[in-house]
């Protein structure tokens, strides 16, 4: 397929960079670079999902953590905002 594709300066430049690195034509880096983008997204449903695992910091009882705003207050001071 032959179509006009105008490509950011930036992403141009670094096009360029790889086919000297790879010694490929332009027509056939950016192919290469396209296919291998598009396939990625393909890989990431078989990555593991990202989990978070929380670590318990303690309460102190002597703090309110009902009324979140005077507890900033408490900790950060008046010009906490």
């Amino acid at each position: 397929m032959r179509t006009t594709l105008t490509i950011d300066d930036d992403i141009a430049r670094l096009v360029e960079k790889e086919q000297r690195r790879t010694g490929d034509s332009f027509k056939g880096t950016v192919n290469r670079l396209l296919r291998r983008g598009l396939t990625v997204k393909g890989n990431n449903a078989e990555r593991a999902p990202f989990v978070v695992t929380p670590l318990f910091m303690g309460v102190r009882p002597e703090q309110n953590y009902d009324n979140i705003e005077a507890l900033l207050e408490e900790l950060e001071g008046p010009g906490h905002r």
